[in-house]
């Protein structure tokens, strides 16, 4: 049997392992699995099962690493597979930490977003994957999320690139690792960057008319134009996961292991 004939006899049963070892709550053992699977078969045989993964399998095992754990899947998953497990994002978390710790999720969302986004130097790869993720409707919904966070210094970023475009510094009045982020997901889709933009200020159908718009000097003073709260937008996400009732759930048990810049 010739070694491309090896590999397609060796997914279908690697990805049922994988989605087991998930379920399982082993994420560690699952990853063991990813690399043997590299080691003999190379990369596409990691990205081949991650393309072919259940999305909501994907959430789960994804949700268990950012940027500071290293994981093949996060490097490797393809950006269709990646964008279709974010809408299950949301089911992964505690449902009373969206009430009384919002912050905390959203901030662990940004981890792992950023974690998949830069896992490599590719810019291509990199712009891809924001493309893809911000084209749902779930996509922007998640991008927004990130957004509340600093939504002072997102709407200071929108009007420098609808002003200076490519020139864009992304210089703000906070040195916000989200900023680059943003400046990039509107370099990979200019619909992307827009649509997340006003799924977090409603009120706004174009970047173009939030030039005029102001945040209040005063932190503890509301705008003037509605903004969706951290908290509101997770709750929005969690109405955009699919079949939420019928989602596999993770073990309880403890774990062994178009161009703007144009």
């Amino acid at each position: 049997m010739s070694d491309e004939a090896n590999k397609s006899a060796n997914l279908p049963a690697l990805t049922k392992q994988v989605s087991e070892l998930v379920l399982a709550g082993s994420l560690q053992h699952a990853e063991e699995a990813f690399s043997q699977a590299a080691d003999e078969h190379g990369d596409y045989a990691v990205a081949e099962v991650l393309s072919t993964l259940p999305p909501q399998v994907t959430a789960l095992h994804l949700a268990g690493f950012d940027g500071a754990k290293t994981s093949l899947a996060t490097m490797l998953v393809p950006p269709k597979a990646w964008a279709e497990s974010l809408a299950y994002m949301a089911a992964t978390w505690p449902d009373n930490m969206i009430e009384d710790d919002p912050e905390r999720i959203a901030e662990g969302l940004f981890n792992h977003v950023h974690g998949v986004v830069y896992a490599t130097d590719d810019e291509d790869r990199r712009h891809e994957l924001l493309a893809e993720a911000s084209a749902t409707d779930h996509g922007a919904t998640v991008f927004a999320i990130l957004w509340s966070l600093a939504p002072k210094e997102i709407m200071e970023v929108a009007g420098e690139i609808n002003l200076k475009g490519r020139y864009v510094t992304g210089q703000t009045s906070s040195d916000s690792d989200i900023i680059p982020l943003a400046i990039d997901l509107a370099k990979a889709s200019e619909d992307g960057w827009e649509r997340s933009l006003i799924e977090l200020f409603p009120e706004f159908r174009h970047s173009n008319e939030m030039a005029e718009a102001e945040f209040p000097d005063d932190p503890d003073e509301d705008p003037d134009f509605q903004q969706r709260s951290t908290r509101d937008l997770l709750y929005r996400l969690r109405k955009q996961v699919p079949s939420v009732r019928t989602m596999p759930r993770r073990s309880t048990r403890k774990s062994i292991g178009s161009d703007i810049f144009s």
